[in-house]
């Protein structure tokens, strides 16, 4: 009877984990935005290195001067 109480405990315990984890898998509008900024970003700073590359890469991915897209710049 005790191990029952304590495999049902332990079922209830980790169901909310698996429920969230089916959540996860799938990125919203604005992950999959945010992904693909840092993919084009990427591709741009391919020829730097150090810290111009960390410089770029912050003003690139906050759609400053040197983004791959003017989104953010053209909503403003």
């Amino acid at each position: 009877m005790k191990k029952t109480v304590a495999v049902l405990c332990f079922l209830f315990a980790t169901s909310p984990l698996a429920l969230a984890q089916d959540k996860a898998k799938q990125p919203s509008a604005k992950q999959k935005a945010q992904q693909e900024r840092m993919k084009n970003c990427n591709a741009q700073a391919k020829d730097k290195t150090g810290d111009e590359r960390k410089k770029f890469m912050s003003v690139c991915l906050k759609g400053g001067s040197g983004a791959p897209s003017g989104k953010k710049q053209e909503q403003k």
